[in-house]
């Protein structure tokens, strides 16, 4: 599923509270929400310390309220110090498979597409390699039960047709409708499912009968993320105590994770939920039928629905949301919460590799539309690379040492056999060995598309400090080796 999250401890108001209530301060309506004139500034605040505390470059955030936005807003910069704005273009990653659920509902409103169907019906050349593909239909797809795994090396695809037909290498897991189990293959065809049914490129089906009806006027899809986008931000990933700007993975994501907005029309993607599928000028893009069925856990789920997942708010309350990230320095969430009313996308210009950072902000953020006040939390990922880096540099520093005293370790050997000195050395190609398989290895299995640069910036402070020990273990290593060689006896001596 989605990436782990670091669970903050809330600091108890329930006493003070039930005080405010007592004395009128705080309204009791939905079970005590926020004040809506002074939400908005108190997001503003929270979201602001919460990036400076956390040391991220920049998010933008809108909030939405019984089917209007009712604040938006962007902090913090972009890679070329611009501030970030509720327009910014940012990648929803795997927020966009609501987005794809959607699209396919469409269809089925239609009629064109049953939801228990087989894919075969409608994608008579999906395959899978046991020969298990009859057994998966439409709503598997959706609620991630069909049973295809999610590729960890992905080859590399132009059209969602190539993606598609990855999965006639997949064995299915489990038995289709049995288990969830995320995949990211499961959206590559249903977006081709729609294709496919509709005769249209997913990206223009997407813009025509989805984006443009809502209003969504910055929101595009690409099928690959090497695909130009005018104005979309670059990401970053959180590293050594800050975060660092990085390019692109080139990677096909189309019904994935091909969607980029912005968190304005983010918001009217969320206002539209909740007005049962219409758009502010009362069109409908969907049914309300088919929008509750998609909020709604699925069989073989826990509380999975069709392109959405079930969540609880801090107070405990019901909430759908969906979250992302992608590898090339993007995140976001968003949230629906139906007991209160509330609303909330967070789209940011970075990852964490030990943090879900979108999700931290929407939290918070739902917890100040009920009247709240959300801790910042303990800067764990920060820490985490503090200490990363610390280490590396010890490492670093242990490898000069280790070389200048290379040859008083060879001398203390001299006369020894040379196979017992030479096991001694092993352990030193532990890690140039691993830094070779990540990577040299690694981005050359199955034809996919990573760099040894892209795998490095997937958690950099952790392949940094690989790197570092590789460096200091082959330095160590050779020197060692070399004065060995240097200060062996010459052929005939007697040693005692």
């Amino acid at each position: 599923m989605r990436p782990p999250r670091t669970v903050h401890l809330r600091r108890p108001l329930l006493a003070l509270l039930a005080l405010a209530l007592a004395w009128g301060i705080v309204p009791s309506a939905s079970g005590g929400s926020a004040d809506s004139t002074t939400l908005g500034s108190r997001v503003d605040t929270f979201v602001g310390a919460y990036l400076d505390r956390h040391r991220l470059p920049g998010a933008t955030v809108a909030v939405v309220h019984d089917g209007r936005v009712v604040h938006e807003s962007g902090y913090g910069h972009d890679a070329d110090g611009r501030d970030l704005t509720a327009t910014t273009r940012m990648r929803l990653a795997s927020g966009s498979k609501p987005v794809t659920a959607l699209a396919v509902l469409q269809l089925v409103q239609d009629g064109r597409v049953d939801l228990d169907a087989p894919v075969v019906r409608y994608l008579p050349d999906f395959e899978t390699e046991d020969g298990r593909e009859d057994g998966v239909t439409v709503r598997h797809l959706l609620a991630q039960t069909s049973g295809l795994p999610n590729p960890t090396v992905v080859p590399p695809a132009r059209t969602l047709r190539e993606a598609a037909e990855r999965t006639r290498s997949l064995r299915l897991s489990t038995a289709p409708g049995t288990r969830y189990a995320y995949s990211n293959a499961n959206y590559w065809v249903a977006a081709r499912l729609v294709e496919v049914v509709s005769g249209r490129d997913f990206s223009s089906y997407l813009r025509d009968r989805v984006f443009a009806p809502l209003g969504m006027e910055r929101s595009v899809n690409r099928t690959n993320t090497a695909d130009a986008v005018p104005g979309l931000a670059r990401g970053h990933v959180t590293a050594w105590g800050g975060s660092v700007a990085v390019g692109s993975v080139d990677q096909t994501v189309s019904g994935a994770g091909g969607v980029i907005s912005t968190a304005h029309d983010m918001g009217l993607w969320l206002a539209a939920q909740q007005r049962d599928g219409r758009a502010p000028d009362g069109t409908s893009v969907l049914s309300p039928g088919l929008v509750r069925e998609s909020h709604h856990a699925q069989p073989g789920t826990d509380g999975v629905g069709l392109g959405w997942d079930g969540d609880v708010t801090e107070s405990g309350r019901p909430r759908v949301g969906y979250s992302g990230v992608d590898a090339s320095g993007w995140s976001s969430r968003q949230d629906l919460v139906p007991g209160t009313g509330y609303g909330v996308v967070v789209l940011a210009n970075s990852t964490s590799p030990t943090i879900e950072h979108p999700y931290e902000l929407s939290s918070g953020v739902l917890e100040l539309t009920e009247g709240g006040e959300p801790d910042l939390g303990t800067p764990v990922a920060v820490l985490v690379d503090l200490a990363l880096g610390a280490t590396t540099l010890l490492v670093l520093a242990a490898g000069v040492v280790g070389v200048g005293r290379a040859g008083r370790w060879a001398a203390r050997r001299r006369g020894r056999r040379a196979w017992r000195s030479a096991l001694r050395l092993v352990p030193l190609g532990v890690a140039p060995a691993a830094a070779v398989a990540l990577f040299g290895v690694a981005p050359s299995l199955q034809d996919n598309s990573l760099t040894p640069t892209d795998v490095f910036w997937l958690f950099p402070s952790a392949t940094g400090l690989l790197a570092a020990l590789a460096a200091a273990s082959t330095a160590v290593l050779v020197t060692r080796g070399w004065w060995m060689a240097r200060r062996r006896p010459a052929r005939g001596t007697v040693t005692t």
